[in-house]
């Protein structure tokens, strides 16, 4: 069963393309939580067996994630956060979800647009308190883009290596997840540290 609903979601890539992991990635990045693992691990296969390029998948890859995130970034600057609040819902964002993204946002700062990529359940809405802060978008795109590019670039690599064993995507997704959480709380606790040095001093 398995091994049928693998081959199916690799095929189904291989029939969208570049332009389809663009839209994928865009949706997943913007309000609809479609699961990039779906589209980047099959994309980074297709290109072992040559029939895509791995630096375009990837390439197209971030390009949609950047496109999403400032769909997000600019959804929060047109309608502000009352009506953020009012059809909230509609987009799967709670009230008490967006009051922790912007509480996270406050506190960390900047920063929480690029870490934010890297943590499942977060990277759809972290754009929303960047946008209601009216963050600078150029600092904006580069720090998301940099943190799609890491999440994107790990997929397709293990999409990649994973090679021939299909059967074993499942576990290279389960440690692609890990590593990239442990990566985030190792860059939170440098950010930590040295926002508590800059206060002491």
């Amino acid at each position: 069963m398995l091994h049928t609903l693998i081959t199916w979601i690799v095929t189904t890539v291989e029939g969208w393309g570049y332009a389809g992991i663009v839209a994928a990635m865009f949706l997943e990045s913007s309000f609809f939580p479609f699961p990039s693992e779906v589209v980047m691990i099959p994309a980074g296969y297709l290109a072992f067996q040559g029939k895509m390029n791995l630096i375009a998948a990837i390439f197209f890859g971030i390009f949609g994630s950047l496109a999403g995130a400032v769909f997000n970034y600019y959804l929060a600057v047109k309608l502000g956060r009352p009506l953020l609040e009012k059809y909230g819902r509609y987009i799967l964002l709670k009230p008490e979800t967006l009051d922790k993204l912007e509480t996270f946002f406050q506190k960390h700062g900047e920063i929480s647009t690029f870490s934010g990529r890297l943590i499942p359940g977060i990277r759809q809405y972290i754009s929303l308190p960047a946008g209601l802060s009216r963050m600078h978008l150029g600092r904006f795109a580069l720090y998301t883009g940099l943190g799609a590019g890491i999440w994107v670039t790990v997929l397709a690599l293990l999409g990649y290596f994973v090679g021939k064993n299909e059967d074993r995507v499942g576990q290279y997704l389960h440690n692609a997840t890990l590593i990239a959480l442990l990566f985030v709380g190792g860059l939170v606790l440098f950010y930590w540290l040295r926002h508590r040095a800059k206060g002491d001093a």
